[in-house]
């Protein structure tokens, strides 16, 4: 069972991750599964970051951070398209801004609070 510590949250996110990798790098798998994936990583990471927070903290702190990096997107300097050029950067930051993108965050973000709160409330 999930205990409401780092470590359980760290093997979560590391999870996350590579489940978001091999969503973009296998044909068939939408693309919004890996944004979906993109905000329960997020979650998650608050989580980890700030444990002690509220479920209702984490869940805004996780939504302002998804939307900045969204709307980040529509910034298109020089400097910053590089870093989205990099793998990481691309991961981290995505290519372009897309409204449907919002949708999925929320989406991610909800499953991750759902599963968060039934696994944690079980302990």
């Amino acid at each position: 069972m999930l205990k409401n510590n780092r470590f359980s949250y760290f093997i979560i996110i590391v999870s996350v991750i590579i489940l978001g990798i091999l969503s973009r790098n296998i044909d068939g798998i939408p693309t919004f599964f890996g944004d979906t994936l993109y905000a329960v990583m997020v979650y998650y990471c608050m989580r980890f970051l700030l444990i002690n927070n509220s479920f209702v903290k984490t869940i805004i702190l996780a939504l302002v951070f998804c939307f900045c990096i969204e709307f980040l997107q529509l910034y298109r300097a020089e400097w910053i398209l590089a870093i989205r050029r990099t793998p990481l950067g691309h991961y981290a930051m995505g290519q372009g801004f897309l409204w449907s993108d919002l949708i999925y965050y929320i989406l991610g973000i909800i499953i991750a609070f759902l599963i968060d709160f039934s696994l944690v409330k079980k302990n």
